[in-house]
């Protein structure tokens, strides 16, 4: 085998190395997508992992709050129970850090026990580095001890800025933590809580058992409190990961797609090249190379394609994921990782993996061109009474695909996967591409009677139509790849469309104030701000807004408790479908989609893990029932609204992070925030607030969602690309085999201007319905990705929306770019002497 590559490929490649080094392009940048994707993701989450464990230590159980904070008692309790060795108590908040450039940096604050946590979490044990009185520092309420992040951020001055809450508070840097990851600041527990105004309050409490000691047995002794959540730790790198598991297999999906493509190239450039050589073929057939050592020959072809494709594909996508790892850090534009900035950790695995897929893409594309080699008839060939063009298949198969394609998506989501409609979007473009001859003919037959009177258009069509399976193969790539484009521009547009929906609804005031340098539930309004606020002239109603963090499962993010007003008509959430009357004294809520899919809410049925999940008494006796089902595209993993004065009286907290002010007729917005500003300068909060109207969030929203897809254009215009690329390498191949037919041509009579309108209308024709069927077929995917892979993956839906602007320029773009190139290369055919074209017939 080695000596015909060597004999009878090798000049092959050699002779046409653009087509090749298109072929070779092309898988080479789809194992460069994926692996790149794949390094970068698993760079991120490894790092995020490892400093995630480092800041929680290695203990044997958990104790963490459902709802805020532990009441620092139980510590006692837990601390002196015969089967815990160790317990470490610990305050985490969230917090702002001055640096060094006078800007703030977000940071966080841990409070931690310097008697216990040595045992549990050795990187949050403060160090000193100096002597006895030093070691004081230890509990010194003026303390803090940073971590490398936070060190490199404020350099090397002797004390930092910290805000916590509203308040900022100067503090002395005694020493350092090797914990790693973002910035961390540890002090004494008590400092902490008195710095933060959480006296008596805990994060979560550490503890390492006795050896032998079952963990069962002790936490049913303990008897913890209601809403008390015992967890294993490695269940905090399992939320993590989950956390960000969809946006990660979607993106390696879509990478990967690229890779399918670079197969339908191998195909197109394997399917010419034998179509050409039938003739080397034919001989060697004659001289004893059998037909199955012909199908072996083009098969190794096409793995030496995938093969050579695959190393470059893993040096590009090692190159590119550090790149991308030390210039942007590990957020691909999910969010997930903001913030963190990895080393490369290259997996030798992941690139033979990778590099695997990129010879296996190469040899599927080269299966049919090495059939049609097998089933050449050698004497037939020689004699020239071959054909051009592959035989014809039958398309029951791709009608099949097709089918099964359409079942495909109907399967439910494995471990919260779409993997089924994974398999129906490779099926559709398998199918597709292989139902081509079907579609190009039945367009030609309608096309075919408005050309007979006009001979340049009639040769054209009538070609085309001859050998309808050389223009599928011809067009194969580019079909791939615009469907690819089609899809993705088609699912984004509707996906930012619904977006632009969603924040209509969820924005109905004109104007929003906030705390300034607050995370999550952490920073609160003062009540008495909030009243005066209220009085403000121009005001007409400020509604109190709050959202809660709810740890329902442990292995899951936390479910988001949305507390707003919720009355009127319509309700300012972007509802789904109908809602129904929840009678008293059952209470009212709506739940997300993401609560349908994880925890399995039904409308008009109880949602009992709330009851749990949240710590007042009363709150924790009622029963709430799901009056209506709502879109949230910014809280993936799940959320409930409740009317604000329900929660109120049912959990005795009226905290408010954000107002809604909606103003009354003809009042002055700027005048309304200057009246604000000088209410929050009189009470000392003028740091402590910042507003936004509703237009500025939504842009800043939006420019969110356009960061996060931006990887996905860049996706789009390699796979255009990729398509184009392989136009312009079936297209010189084509005329290249024709040669013979461009001096018959000439011989009758036809100029060299009218052979390239020829070929011309030809390459329109193929591209137009190339683009045609990519469009289509797109189309079909787009579907898929809209309806099933969305929200099965993020467990939301979207209104499909078509953005006909933007699918037609790029039809357009291939359509104009394969007539270039076609006419490019029938160009320099057309050129050669006609009698020498067609010699080897006398």
């Amino acid at each position: 085998m080695l000596r015909l590559l060597a004999t009878v490929s090798w000049p092959e490649f050699r002779h046409h190395p653009w087509r090749t080094a298109i072929a070779v392009l092309a898988v080479g940048l789809g194992v460069a997508l994926a692996l790149a994707v794949q390094l970068i993701n698993a760079s991120a989450l490894a790092e995020f992992r490892d400093a995630v464990s480092a800041v929680n230590g290695q203990p044997d159980i958990e104790l963490r709050a459902r709802q805020g904070l532990l009441d620092d008692a139980l510590f006692e309790r837990v601390a002196a129970h015969p089967g815990v060795a160790a317990a470490s108590p610990v305050l985490e908040l969230p917090a702002s850090l001055a640096t060094a450039r006078g800007e703030r940096l977000p940071a966080r604050l841990i409070g931690v026990d310097a008697l216990s946590v040595g045992r549990v979490a050795p990187a949050l044990m403060p160090l000193t580095g100096g002597d006895g009185g030093r070691r004081l520092d230890l509990f010194a309420p003026d303390a803090v001890f940073l971590n490398a992040s936070a060190r490199q951020a404020v350099g090397a001055a002797a004390t930092v800025g910290l805000r916590l809450g509203a308040a900022d508070h100067p503090l002395r840097v005694a020493g350092q933590v090797n914990a790693p990851g973002a910035p961390v600041l540890v002090m004494d527990i008590a400092a902490a809580q008195a710095l933060a105004g959480r006296i008596g309050a805990l994060s979560r409490i550490d503890l390492r058992l006795v050896p032998g000691a079952p963990a069962e047995r002790v936490l049913d002794e303990l008897q913890l409190p209601p809403g008390t959540l015992a967890q294993r730790p490695e269940q905090a790198g399992e939320r993590i990961s989950n956390l960000s598991r969809a946006y990660r297999v979607n993106l390696t999906v879509l990478a990967l797609v690229a890779l399918f493509t670079g197969a339908f190239l191998v195909f197109s450039v394997l399917s010419l090249s034998v179509a050409r050589r039938q003739g080397p073929l034919a001989l060697l057939g004659v001289l004893g190379l059998s037909a199955r050592e012909r199908l072996r020959l083009v098969l190794a072809e096409s793995a030496l394609l995938g093969l050579l494709g695959g190393a470059i594909g893993v040096a590009l996508g090692s190159a590119v994921a550090a790149l991308a790892l030390r210039q942007l850090g590990g957020d691909l534009g999910g969010g997930y990782f903001t913030g963190v900035s990895p080393t490369l950790r290259w997996s030798p695995w992941a690139a033979l993996l990778y590099g695997a897929l990129g010879v296996a893409a190469a040899v599927a594309g080269g299966w049919w061109p090495a059939r049609a080699a097998q089933a050449l008839a050698p004497a037939q060939a020689l004699k020239g009474l071959g054909t051009d063009a592959p035989t014809a298949r039958r398309h029951t198969l791709a009608l099949g695909l097709l089918l099964l394609a359409g079942l495909a998506a109907l399967a439910p989501p494995v471990a919260g996967l779409p993997l089924g409609a994974y398999v129906s979007v490779g099926l559709l473009l398998v199918g597709g591409i292989a139902a081509l001859p079907l579609g190009v003919s039945a367009l030609l037959d309608r096309l075919a009677p408005h050309t007979t009177r006009h001979l340049l258009p009639l040769l054209a069509v009538e070609r085309a139509r001859r050998l309808r399976e050389t223009a599928a193969v011809a067009t194969s790539g580019v079909v791939a790849s615009l469907a690819r484009s089609v899809a993705l521009t088609v699912m984004v547009a509707s996906f930012r469309d619904s977006v632009t929906h969603w924040l209509d609804a969820v924005l109905p005031a004109p104007l929003y104030l906030r705390g300034s340098g607050g995370a999550g539930d952490s920073q609160h309004l003062p009540p008495a701000f909030v009243d005066a606020v209220s009085a403000v002239p121009g005001v007409a109603r400020a509604d109190p807004l709050r959202a809660l963090p709810l740890q329902f499962d442990p292995a899951r993010p936390p479910v988001t408790l949305v507390v707003r007003p919720l009355r009127g008509d319509p309700l300012p959430l972007p509802l789904v479908g109908e809602t129904v009357a929840v009678a008293a004294p059952d209470v009212p809520v709506y739940a997300s989609e993401a609560m349908a899919d994880l925890y399995g809410a039904r409308l008009g049925q109880p949602l009992p893990a709330l009851a749990q999940a949240l710590a007042a008494p009363e709150a924790r006796r009622a029963r709430y029932v799901v009056a209506g089902v709502w879109r949230d595209y910014a809280r993936q993993h799940g959320s409930v609204a409740i009317d604000a004065d329900t929660f109120a009286r049912l959990s005795g907290e009226r905290l408010v992070s954000d107002l809604a002010l909606h103003l009354a007729p003809g009042a002055d917005p700027q005048a309304v925030r200057d009246a604000i500003d000088a209410l929050a300068q009189a009470q000392g909060l003028q740091d402590s607030i910042e507003f936004a109207s509703a237009e500025q969030i939504r842009a800043a929203s939006l420019r969110i969602f356009d960061r996060s897809f931006a990887v996905t254009v860049w996706l789009q215009a390699v796979a255009i690309g990729i398509g184009l690329f392989g136009v312009a390498a079936s297209f010189s191949a084509q005329v290249l085999v024709r040669r013979k037919e461009f001096g018959l041509l000439a011989h009758l009579g036809l100029t060299r201007r009218q052979i390239l309108g020829v070929v011309a209308a030809e390459g329109l024709a193929w591209t137009a319905l190339g683009a045609l069927a990519g469009t289509a077929l797109g189309l079909l995917v787009s579907l898929v990705l809209v309806h099933v892979v969305n929200p099965q993956s993020f467990h939301w839906t979207m209104d499909l929306v078509l953005p006909w602007a933007r699918l037609g320029a790029l039809a357009l773009a291939v359509v104009l770019a394969g007539t270039l190139t076609a006419w490019l290369a029938g160009r320099a055919a057309a050129s050669r002497d006609a009698v020498q074209a067609v010699r080897q017939d006398w």
